[in-house]
């Protein structure tokens, strides 16, 4: 099973790799990794790209250019809602 883990976390990341920028040119989006897929504000142990945003938007509210796959070359996309980032003073 750790091997098959592997696998899957090498795929997301290539796929990651490819779509990074697509993804992060859409509105709304602030990261993109490879993560478990979450469902009901609780990890899974699906792996998939994880698509990061400010808050989850109806996609009544958003342009259809800004619309998120739920899957690229076969890996899940999940959507999380993370809230904003913002660096952290350097306590040196």
């Amino acid at each position: 099973m750790e091997n098959n883990l592997e696998a899957q976390i090498a795929r997301a990341t290539e796929v990651q790799a490819r779509y990074a920028d697509l993804l992060l040119s859409k509105a709304n989006v602030i990261g993109v990794g490879v993560g478990f897929a979450q469902k009901g504000g609780a990890s899974t142990h699906e792996v998939a790209l994880v698509v990061m945003v400010d808050e989850k938007l109806p996609a009544a509210q958003l342009a259809a250019d800004d619309l998120l796959p739920t899957e690229l070359d076969g890996v899940r996309v999940d959507v999380q809602a993370t809230g904003g980032f913002r660096a952290a003073p350097a306590s040196y």
